[in-house]
């Protein structure tokens, strides 16, 4: 089917193709209960149920449909997901808890909208574990900052978040409440383009997306004063279609960021380029001579904050990347994974 009325119909759900994927009924995962899926397939929402093969018990949680995903629907009056297709991106987090699982929060998405507060809120070191669960998505990274009506120096967080995520990394200071001060966030949000919408409890992402969709259709809480933390008012991932064409996925609060153990820290690349620098190959940036790292900490070239952020991620990266091997030794197949990290850099 190349019909451009059906091909318009589905870029409203943010289709990115010129034609359908095959036969059955395509749509999108636009939110997931524990009745089912619902789904949207350019003109109508409706529920679906997953085919028996995405229920078996083992199955790796990735491998199920998750919100953003397009799917394949078999029947009308009682629609079925048969297949879900291959996600140009997919954004994952390691999962709470000792077993090690990978959780999809949105698949097939351009641009990671990471909300943070300028309230108690505000910390640059959680701006880096994001961006750097970000960085193998597939998604470009863009962090706002709210509450930018309340802070005294607005400007003065975005550089010092620049200085610690770089220049190429968009960083936009805002009031979630005022449509002027969001539309910035809209170049991010046109016909055809996915983006999902992370950060605290608490940060404003309710607040952003009634602003974006012009409408109070999203619950709002206050913050606690001692530490600016919210409830979850955002209970489940659902994805929206805004006015401006482009297609947001809010997301509950996130109090844990676990990496995944596949992660490059390339938003650490200056202190890799440093550590190669070193006189000693095996070099462990402590007491060792012709440290560059240790020089560069000498005269702030390297702040010690973020050589302790880098180190804290690379030691949990290393973790991660140990239990993931040993998983794959157990069970060769991850989705989408057919090697490990370390596989990889060889």
């Amino acid at each position: 089917m190349t019909d451009p009325v059906d091909i318009e119909r589905l870029r409203r759900i943010g289709w990115r193709g010129d034609a359908d994927a095959g036969p059955g009924r395509l749509a999108r995962v636009v939110a997931q209960h524990r009745a089912g899926y619902e789904l949207h397939d350019g003109d109508q929402l409706f529920n679906a149920q997953p085919a028996g093969t995405f229920l078996k018990r083992g199955l790796d949680p990735s491998l199920r449909p998750a919100v953003g995903d397009f799917v394949l629907l078999s029947g009308n009056t009682h629609p079925v997901i048969e297949t879900v297709l291959p996600r140009r991106t997919l954004l994952v987090r390691a999962a709470a808890g000792e077993r090690y699982e990978r959780q999809v929060i949105a698949a097939n998405i351009d641009y990671v909208l990471v909300l943070m507060g300028l309230d108690g809120d505000f910390n640059p070191t959680r701006i880096e574990r994001y961006l750097t669960l970000v960085e193998g998505s597939g998604a470009q990274p863009v962090v706002l900052l709210s509450k930018a009506d309340s802070a005294v120096d607005a400007q003065g967080s975005v550089a010092a978040v620049h200085a610690r995520v770089g220049a190429a990394t968009p960083v936009i200071a805002l009031n979630s409440k005022d449509a002027a001060s969001v539309a910035p966030v809209l170049a991010f949000l046109q016909p055809g383009d996915s983006a999902v919408l992370v950060g605290s409890s608490g940060a404003g992402k309710s607040t952003i997306t009634n602003t974006l969709l012009g409408e109070e259709r999203m619950a709002t809480g206050a913050v606690r004063a001692h530490d600016s933390r919210g409830r979850h008012t955002t209970t489940h991932r659902a994805l929206l279609q805004l006015p401006s064409g482009g297609c947001l996925i809010d997301t509950p609060g996130m109090r844990e960021l676990k990496l995944t153990g596949e992660e490059n820290l390339d938003l650490f690349a200056d202190i890799e380029a440093l550590a190669a620098d070193c006189r000693f190959a095996d070099c462990g940036h402590t007491n060792e001579p012709g440290c560059a790292v240790q020089a560069a900490l000498a005269t702030g070239e390297l702040s010690p904050q973020r050589w302790r952020s880098f180190l804290k991620l690379h030691e949990e990266r290393e973790q991660q990347a140990a239990t993931l091997e040993a998983r794959l030794r157990r069970s060769p197949r991850i989705p989408g994974k057919h090697s490990s990290r370390r596989d990889r850099d060889r």
